[in-house]
């Protein structure tokens, strides 16, 4: 008796694009994997939603977004003429899928904290390459497309670059589930205008417009949402909670958690281990938001200052106090916060160090001579959008933009 046939041909109703169809039957069984499932259960900004209530939507929005354009860009690139195969256009839409699933729960508070020494696209590259030998090689295509090692380099540059379908998701999704319409950007018009000059991805000169609106609606999104303070100080201080967690795990206190967050908190995992040993892999692939805040629920009363501290700051949003300026706090200014934080909280000089924290955070909107966002002229010349602009000095987006940031609790007040 014959099986039951699955239709593998999808379709997903998204709120950004409508409809997405599954262009494949491998897609279609890769999002049905329980590695890419927990995707839905990590979100795609963090804790920016403690800011804009909105943002709640996931990295499996995210991924199936990126794949949808990158699909779009594909056909758009098949109409101007460029061959590119089923095989390779299944492979780029796998590896751009994949792209993110080596994300772990508050992605980069945990690669500061618990998961160190090794970053979220290496873990993408272990997922990818071990889901190879679970399909029978089928996602060799996508390991060497994801990994700039074939022939056709733009097809990598659809998946990472400054121009890339990753980004043009993110600015598209963040900016409809934050509600910031800064971030709008019409990825219709730039997909329209996509091509290929030399091995390379270029834009057409009659889109030079839209360009330049990526790149400011870039700049934007990263210091109104990204970068936005409140999700700097809630970030860090995640980072800080979950470090003090690990510590106290080491030193022998038993915490509250579960058990893919008691393997990373009970050990120190380098990228050697991820690679070698497999249930290393599997204890990751078990590690989502849920993990994190179910622990942090509990932590809150905990015996150690800390721990409960921070616990209680970020379940019940009462953040901590975050001062933003462009130089770098004076050393007597960060001293006298520590002083009153000490005194009002009465904390050893252990716990000042993390109830008290400074840093900086810097953004490059747009990064001349690394993978430059290039513009086709009619006349088949080709020049950076740095160059090309005559209406945004993109010369100046270019450079770094660093902010300084101080952080302490609410109640010791802000003077001169």
């Amino acid at each position: 008796m014959r099986g039951v046939q699955i239709n593998k041909r999808k379709i997903f109703n998204d709120p950004v694009y409508g409809f997405i169809t599954i262009p494949d039957a491998l897609i279609f069984d890769l999002i049905e994997h329980p590695w890419f499932q927990r995707l839905r259960r990590i979100k795609q900004l963090g804790l920016t939603h403690l800011v804009y209530p909105g943002a709640l939507h996931t990295r499996f929005h995210h991924s199936l977004g990126a794949m949808h354009l990158t699909t779009k860009a594909i056909n758009e690139l098949r109409l101007k003429g460029h061959a590119i195969s089923e095989d390779e256009t299944n492979g780029v839409a796998a590896a751009i899928l994949l792209h993110d699933i080596g994300h772990g729960p508050y992605s980069h508070a945990l690669e500061n904290s618990i998961v160190t020494g090794i970053s979220h696209e290496t873990i993408s590259r272990i997922f990818m390459s071990r889901l190879n030998e679970q399909f029978e090689g089928k996602l060799q295509l996508a390991l060497q497309i994801f990994e700039d090692k074939y022939s056709k380099h733009f097809l990598h540059k659809l998946i990472s670059s400054q121009f890339d379908m990753d980004r043009l998701d993110y600015l598209k999704r963040d900016s409809f589930f934050t509600g910031v319409s800064e971030g709008i950007i019409n990825y219709e018009r730039l997909l329209n205008m996509i091509d290929i000059f030399n091995d390379d991805l270029v834009i057409e000169a009659k889109g030079i417009y839209s360009v330049e609106k990526f790149i400011t609606a870039r700049r934007l999104m990263y210091w109104q949402v990204y970068l936005h303070k409140t999700v700097l100080v809630s970030e860090f201080m995640l980072i800080r909670l979950l470090k003090r967690a690990k510590e106290l795990h080491m030193a022998g206190e038993q915490l509250f958690s579960t058990p893919a967050l008691n393997f990373f908190l009970s050990r120190n995992i380098s990228e050697k281990q991820f690679i070698d040993e497999p249930e290393v892999l599997e204890h990751f692939a078990q590690l989502d938001d849920y993990d994190i805040f179910s622990a942090m629920k509990v932590w809150t009363s905990h015996p150690d200052k800390i721990l409960a501290t921070f616990s209680k700051s970020l379940v019940n949003r009462r953040l901590f106090r975050i001062e933003l300026q462009n130089k770098a706090f004076e050393p007597s200014y960060i001293e006298e916060i520590k002083k009153r934080t000490q005194q009002k909280f009465d904390l050893d000089s252990y716990e000042l160090d993390y109830f008290v924290f400074h840093d900086q955070t810097t953004n490059y909107t747009y990064q001349p001579g690394q993978d430059n966002i290039n513009i086709l002229f009619k006349d088949g010349s080709v020049m950076d959008i740095a160059e090309a602009s005559d209406e945004l000095n993109i010369s100046l987006l270019s450079k770094a933009v660093t902010k300084y940031f101080l952080c302490y609790p609410k109640g010791i007040g802000q003077f001169s």
